[in-house]
């Protein structure tokens, strides 16, 4: 229970650090989950799309697009045209905004970075093996 107790102190501060980031820059919580899914899915290559957006967040049509606009009237996010099929819109995190998270959260991305440096490989990948067992629990809900 004690590995439970340290993620869940974990996801708590981590959320805690999102409302903070939330809060100083004029958006909802939801807008901050809303430009992580975007950049998972970029890294992911993943095309963008409203949809994917919605399904990622569990929120409605309606709230989506509530969403993007929030987003791409503070420059966050941008609607670009799908280079595949023009008559789909895809979404764009801007690098204003990629920047401003960096800003925020590069010191706390840093200080993991750093904290993951002092294991070894084979006690990476146990973690690694870990956080995605406790991922598939939480996903698999």
């Amino acid at each position: 229970m004690e590995l439970v107790h340290l993620l869940r102190a974990v996801t708590v501060e981590f959320g805690l650090r999102q409302q903070e980031f939330a809060a100083r820059n004029g958006m909802h919580l939801t807008d901050v989950r809303a430009l992580i899914c975007l950049l998972d899915a970029d890294r992911a290559g993943e095309p963008a799309s409203a949809g994917l957006l919605g399904a990622r967040l569990g929120v409605n049509s309606a709230g989506t697009t509530a969403v993007i606009d929030r987003l791409e009237r503070l420059g966050h996010v941008v609607r670009v045209r799908d280079p595949q099929d023009r008559r789909r819109v895809l979404l764009r995190v801007s690098p204003a905004a990629v920047e401003l998270g960096r800003a925020f959260f590069g010191p706390l991305i840093d200080g993991l970075l750093d904290a993951v440096g002092t294991f070894s490989a084979p006690e990476r990948d146990t973690i690694r093996r870990f956080l995605t067992a406790a991922q598939s629990v939480f996903t698999a809900q």
